[in-house]
C-alpha cells in the first residue's frame, strides 16, 4: 500500500510544503511582473505617449523587473542558505564534542511534543544513531529537503516568472488600438492576475477566492494610481 494503516506518509505522498520554495517565488514573480508592468504602461499610456514609447516602457520594464526579481531572490535566498549551513556547521561541532547533550536536547523536544520520558530518549537515541545531524536539523532547527534553501532554483524561477507575466501586458498593447491601450491592458492584467492567483492558491492547497480577490484589488489599486499620475503629466 502507498499508505500505512498508522498514517505514515508513503514515499510517495506529495505534500504542498515540498513546494513551497518555487511555488513562492514562481507566484510572486508572476504576479509582479504583470502587476508592474501592466501599470507602468497604464501610467505612460495615460500621459498621451507614443506606442513606439509605450513598448519601449514595457519592454524596459520586463527586462529590469526580471533582472531585479532574480537579484533580490538570489541575494535573500542566499543569505537563509547561509545561516542554515552556520547552523549546521554549529550542530555539527555540538554532535562531536556533547552527544549526551544533544540527545537530551533531541529528547526533550519530543518530550514537548507528547512522548514520555523514556521513549522520547529512545526515539532520540535512534534517530541520532541513524543521522544525527539529519535529525537534529529537522526536529531542532527547522531545516529539511522540502525547506532548504536554493538561491539558484529561486533566483531562475523569479526572473522567468516575472518575464512570463510581464509579457502579457506588452503584448496586449502591441495588438490593442493605441487609444484603447490603457483600457485593454487593464481588463487583460487583472484576468491575469485574478487566474494567477487561483492557480497558486490550488497549487498551495487552499482555498482560491481570497488570494484571487486580493491580487484584483491591488492589482486595481496599482492601476489607478498610475493612471491617475499619467494624466497628472499629461495636462
Amino acid at each position: 500500500m502507498n499508505v500505512t494503516d498508522k498514517g505514515v506518509s508513503s514515499p510517495g505522498e506529495r505534500h504542498a510544503t515540498a513546494r513551497l520554495g518555487w511555488l513562492r517565488a514562481s507566484v510572486l514573480g508572476a504576479n509582479d511582473g504583470i502587476l508592474s508592468t501592466s501599470s507602468l504602461i497604464i501610467g505612460v499610456a495615460s500621459a498621451h505617449t507614443s506606442q513606439a514609447g509605450i513598448l519601449l516602457a514595457g519592454i524596459s520594464s520586463l527586462i529590469a523587473g526580471a533582472m531585479s526579481m532574480a537579484a533580490g531572490e538570489y541575494v535573500s535566498v542566499s543569505s537563509q542558505a547561509d545561516s542554515e549551513k552556520a547552523d549546521l556547521s554549529r550542530e555539527k561541532k555540538e554532535l562531536g564534542s556533547c552527544w549526551d547533550s544533544e540527545v537530551d536536547e533531541l529528547a526533550g523536544i519530543y518530550r514537548q511534543r507528547g512522548l514520555n520520558d523514556l521513549l522520547a530518549h529512545q526515539v532520540a537515541i535512534a534517530l541520532m544513531k541513524h543521522d544525527a545531524l539529519g535529525a537534529h536539523a529537522r526536529d531542532e532547527l527547522g531545516i529539511s529537503e522540502a525547506t532548504a534553501a536554493r538561491p539558484v532554483q529561486a533566483a531562475l524561477a523569479s526572473a522567468c516568472a516575472f518575464a512570463l507575466g510581464a509579457i502579457l501586458p506588452v503584448l496586449t498593447a502591441v495588438i490593442s488600438p493605441f487609444r484603447l491601450v490603457s483600457w485593454s491592458v487593464s481588463v487583460v492584467s487583472l484576468i491575469c492576475l485574478a487566474i494567477l492567483g487561483t492557480v497558486g492558491a490550488l497549487a498551495g492547497g487552499t482555498a482560491p477566492w481570497r488570494p484571487a480577490l486580493r491580487v484584483i484589488f491591488w492589482g486595481l489599486m496599482a492601476m489607478v494610481i498610475t493612471a491617475t499620475v499619467g494624466n497628472i503629466f499629461n495636462n
